[in-house]
């Protein structure tokens, strides 16, 4: 595995997007200098002092201490080896000298242990990955795999090897099961040593490469990254690519890409994006393979710095490019595969809000509902602060749409904001006035305990009626500050999964050297509760295939805590919560008869039983029975969502595999949105409730 320039900033592809030790040498046990080839510059000792500097205004205000240093020296070696394959644990004692140390030597620019310690790291690669390469020329077709031997599927929090030779048996058993794994999902023998060969020597090549600049930015992460996920460092180079990625200058797939283990991971589509637009890139996909045009061969980028795998990934305007997947929830990290996404801009008019208008069955009873989705809180900053009078922006076009809407007289209204990872607070700000008259939208907490309260300004409101808000797990940030003021306001129902959680505000630092990305307040709702963390919880909850694990805030290292602040002064449109308990029986009611949500459920359980496999046998035999046993129940829960469709069954796994190329392919192929997407038509069901319950209400307060 090489080493990355740890960017745990997200970063939009396609937008910004000679003293060498032995490998037995230890530690001096005072060493005022760097052991290794690899050595700092003066500008990164003057820029690690101004880090530290700048960190001590972060939100969290954590004291430069003992404490600090050895979360630092934990994190420092969790991004260099998360699996535990290179370091043994005579390493990690030998490394422990300096867990009170990093607090006093950042303070002063020494960087010593980092070096230091990722010098030692750098042999150790080199080592192991030259042996694997020897390992992997041989006669690997010979081997046998009828031992009961079984292999960890997660290495993250295994015990350290106590030695090198500990280590071997470690890597044999890793070996072996990418080659099982890649023979059980039908790989040719002769592709399967030139795959793994190719990548262990792509591997060794790129950590050879590695320079000062890159070491000093996986450094300074570790010590960004014990404060909280979202502050980053950037180096000078990065700082570029992020700067590319506000101003969404150039071309690309449109995904929000993170490093995680080893792999390229997919953390959300970008509305309007090539990626979103194609339908076969999904949140939590993990990329091990790029390959630009048609013919030219998949580069295996396990390992890859972020940044590389990034710049393959973009490219000029209506050229292809074509990625090797492993989809999330697959059964096996080599259960992969491969598609093509034309590379294009992002354009403001393809995240623009729209509206249509449906006609809803809800027991006998025809019901009209409009429904708008927001893509994202977009906001023409340029032109604004132009002045332009036209200026784009995502109040005026739902402000444009309902007033639309108003002409077709909609019982209710449904606002959709699934997979909205949110963008400017002016333009949430502004679109929550559209719902409330005058009154608090969201509370701001700085790092020094100020609090301050955004307002509508506006008075009135421009749609009056019923409301639901569908939101999932990726509906982020703005969408959450929207979702949480309809809540607390009883404005609206709120219905889906319960939402990510990032409730923080981050600034852009420049530095003498770089940029450093810091997280300077949170944000929280009217009702005083936070959004972060917890995210938003729904009124009504909806089945999820989404692992809350993998996906959210909670999911990621060091995400600060939810908690509460006071109150604003704000008062409630309607006190929705005396019609909750009946609304929730009657949606329980529905969807567990509902084919669409007993298929979501079903599929769910099998899913997670297979990520919460804790090991894998090197049997054959048994992974092949396995794996059919998995694939059959798969394909039944298929079929019995086919036969409630009153379709033809499916013969086998290829066909399915097949089937779901072509969803992908084509995911408007439904023409009727309550059809094709049962989420939207249960929120349907769930707002004409809370219209009868409510007429049935008004009605008994008048006899009363």
């Amino acid at each position: 595995m090489s080493v990355i320039r740890k960017l745990s900033a997200l970063i939009v592809a396609g937008l910004l997007l000679g003293g060498a030790l032995h490998i037995g040498d230890g530690l001096q046990a005072a060493a005022p200098e760097v052991q290794g080839s690899i050595k700092p510059d003066k500008v990164h000792r003057e820029a690690a002092k101004e880090i530290v500097d700048r960190l001590k205004l972060h939100y969290r205000r954590l004291d430069f201490n003992d404490s600090l240093s050895g979360q630092m020296l934990d994190q420092y070696i969790k991004d260099l080896d998360p699996s535990r394959l290179y370091f043994t644990a005579e390493d990690i004692g030998e490394f422990n000298r300096y867990r009170d140390q990093l607090d006093d030597q950042l303070r002063r620019g020494t960087l010593e242990a980092g070096y230091t310690i990722f010098n030692r790291f750098q042999q150790r690669v080199e080592h192991r990955l030259q042996k694997a390469l020897t390992q992997l020329r041989g006669d690997i077709d010979k081997w046998q795999f009828s031992s009961d031997r079984k292999v960890l599927v997660d290495r993250t929090k295994a015990d350290w090897a106590p030695d090198q030779q500990a280590l071997d048996q470690i890597w044999d058993d890793y070996l072996r099961n990418s080659v099982l794994s890649m023979r059980l999902n039908g790989t040719p023998e002769s592709e399967i040593q030139d795959r793994l060969v190719r990548r262990y020597e792509g591997q060794l090549s790129r950590v050879q490469q590695n320079s000062s600049e890159d070491v000093f930015q996986l450094y300074m992460n570790a010590l960004a990254q014990t404060f909280d996920p979202h502050t980053n460092y950037f180096t000078p180079h990065n700082s570029e690519n992020f700067d590319i990625s506000m101003s969404r200058s150039l071309e690309g797939i449109g995904a929000v890409l993170q490093y995680e283990d080893g792999y390229t991971k997919v953390v959300r589509l970008v509305p309007g994006g090539p990626a979103a637009k194609a339908g076969q890139l999904k949140p939590a996909d993990r990329v091990i393979g790029v390959g630009q045009g048609e013919k030219d061969a998949i580069v295996d980028v396990v390992g890859m710095r972020l940044d590389e795998v990034v710049d393959m990934i973009r490219g000029p305007k209506g050229s292809e490019v074509r990625l090797e997947i492993i989809p999330a929830g697959g059964a096996g990290e080599h259960s992969t595969r491969t598609i093509t996404i034309v590379r294009n801009k992002v354009v403001l008019e393809e995240q623009a809000a729209k509206k249509e208008v449906i006609e809803l069955n809800h027991d006998g009873e025809n019901i009209k509902l409009g429904i708008i989705e927001i893509p994202a809180f977009y906001l023409d900053f340029n032109a604004f602060h132009r002045g332009d009078p036209n200026y784009t922006s995502t109040t005026r076009d739902v402000a444009k749409l309902l007033v639309e809407l108003r002409k077709q007289n909609p019982d209710g209204l449904i606002i959709d904001l699934r997979n909205n990872g949110g963008g400017s607070l002016l333009e949430v700000n502004k679109l929550v006035s559209l719902f409330i008259n005058r009154g608090p939208t969201v509370q701001v907490r700085e790092s020094s305990g100020r609090v301050s309260v955004e307002n509508d300004q506006y008075p009135g409101m421009l749609y009056t009626g019923p409301m639901a808000v569908l939101v999932n797990r990726y509906s982020a940030s703005a969408s959450e500050i929207f979702a949480g003021a309809m809540q607390d306001y009883g404005r609206a129902l709120i219905v889906g999964e319960p939402t990510y959680g990032k409730g923080t505000v981050q600034t852009l630092l420049d530095l003498n050297h770089g940029k450093l990305k810091m997280t300077n307040a949170k944000f929280y709702r009217v009702s005083g509760s936070s959004n972060q963390n917890l995210g938003i919880v729904p009124d009504l909850l909806m089945p999820s295939l989404i692992d809350t694990n993998e996906v959210g805030e909670g999911a990621l290292p060091n995400a600060l805590p939810w908690d509460e602040i006071d109150s604003a002064d704000y008062q409630q449109v309607a006190d929705l919560m005396p019609f909750l308990q009946t609304l929730r029986q009657r949606h329980e009611r529905r969807i567990e008869k509902d084919p669409e949500f007993v298929y979501v459920e079903e599929l769910r359980a099998l899913l997670d039983e297979a990520r919460e496999r804790k090991e894998v046998t090197l049997n054959a035999a048994s992974r092949e029975s396995w794996q059919e046993g998995f694939d059959q129940r798969r394909l039944n829960i298929e079929n019995a969502r086919r036969e409630a469709r009153h379709e033809e069954p499916l013969k086998d796994m290829a066909e399915l595999r097949t089937l779901e190329e072509q969803r992908a392919l084509d995911p408007e192929a439904a023409e009727d949105p309550m059809k094709k997407d049962p989420y939207l038509r249960e929120t349907g069901h769930i707002l004409a409730d809370m219209i009868e319950l409510a007429q049935a209400q008004r009605v008994a307060d008048k006899r009363d």
